[in-house]
C-alpha cells in the first residue's frame, strides 16, 4: 500500500486531494467519477462515507450525503468500494467521517476491515484531539496512518499536541465554519501554513473553501503539502446529475485544471 509520505516525497509539487462522498448519487457512477479524478491527476483521495448529520459539511456535502444514503450507501458497500478504487490504482486513501458511524460499527473492527481494504487514515470530523485515546491506540494496531484537523483559532501548544499524535498529514482547516466553496480565499490560512510549518516538519494538507485553480495556486504558494478541494467538486456531481457524460467531463477537466495550476511553474 503506497503511503503518505512515499506520495509527498515523490511529488515535486503540491498533491491534489478531492474529496468525494463514496455512492453520490449511485455506487457506479460514484466509482467512474472517483476514477476519473485519478486519471485527471489526483494524487491522494479524500473519501466520505454518508452520514445523516454532518456536522462540518455545508449544504453541497449535506446533499451528497443524502443522495449517497437513498442510493443505499452503507459501511458494507463503501469497503466495496474502497477495494475496487485500490485495484483500479494503488493510491492513498484517507477517509473524512463522524464518529458515530466508527463507534457504531466497532472502533477496532472499523480501522481493521478499512485498512484491509486499503484505506491510509481515517480522520474523524467530530473527535477532538482531547479525546484521541479513543483512536490512537487502535489506529496503530490496525495499521492506519493518523490525521487530525488544525483550524486558523488552534494555538501553538495545541498545534505541537496535533503534530505529536499525527503520523500522516496535518489537515489545515483554511476558514471558520463550515465546509463550501467560496469566492475569496480567507486571509487566515497562508498565516496558519506558515505556523504549522514553523512548529512540524509533517506535512500540511489545506481543505475547506478551496474552490477553484487560482486558490489552489495560492495554497500550493504558500507551502501547502497538499490541497483538498471538496464541495467545489461535489456541486459539479449536483449540477450534472441527469447527464453523467457531461458530469465526468467536468470532474475530469476541473482535477486536471488544479493540477495545472499548481505545478511548479504555475506558482
Amino acid at each position: 500500500m503506497k503511503t503518505y509520505a512515499q506520495t509527498f516525497k515523490e511529488l515535486k509539487r503540491s498533491a491534489i486531494i478531492p474529496f468525494f462522498v463514496i455512492g453520490d448519487p449511485d455506487y457506479d457512477t460514484s466509482l467512474s467519477i472517483v476514477k476519473t479524478a485519478i486519471d485527471a491527476g489526483a494524487d491522494i483521495l479524500e473519501l466520505g462515507i454518508a452520514f445523516s448529520d454532518p456536522i462540518a459539511d455545508g449544504p453541497t456535502i449535506q446533499k451528497a450525503d443524502i443522495r449517497a444514503l437513498a442510493a443505499g450507501m452503507n459501511i458494507k458497500r463503501a469497503l466495496q468500494f474502497v477495494r475496487e478504487i485500490k485495484n483500479y490504482k494503488d493510491i492513498p486513501i484517507g477517509l473524512l467521517m463522524y464518529y458515530n458511524l466508527v463507534y457504531q460499527y466497532g472502533v477496532e473492527k472499523f480501522f481493521n476491515d478499512f485498512h484491509a481494504a486499503g484505506v491510509n487514515s481515517v480522520l474523524i470530523a467530530d473527535l477532538s484531539i482531547d479525546d484521541a485515546d479513543e483512536v490512537l491506540a487502535p489506529a496503530k494496531k490496525a495499521g492506519l496512518e493518523t490525521v487530525f484537523m488544525v483550524t486558523p483559532v488552534t494555538n501553538d501548544e495545541r498545534i505541537k499536541l496535533i503534530a505529536s499524535h499525527t503520523t500522516g498529514f496535518i489537515y489545515t482547516v483554511s476558514t471558520l465554519g463550515v465546509t463550501g466553496a467560496r469566492q475569496t480565499l480567507s486571509n487566515m490560512v497562508k498565516p496558519l501554513i506558515k505556523t504549522i510549518k514553523s512548529i512540524t516538519d509533517i506535512p500540511v494538507c489545506v481543505g475547506f473553501g478551496i474552490s477553484n485553480p487560482k486558490q489552489a495556486a495560492e495554497v500550493a504558494s504558500a507551502g501547502a503539502d497538499g490541497v483538498i478541494i471538496g464541495s467545489a467538486i461535489v456541486k459539479i456531481i449536483e449540477d450534472n446529475l441527469a447527464d453523467k457524460k457531461q458530469m465526468l467531463d467536468n470532474v475530469k477537466n476541473f482535477v486536471a485544471a488544479i493540477k495545472n495550476a499548481t505545478a511548479p511553474n504555475n506558482i
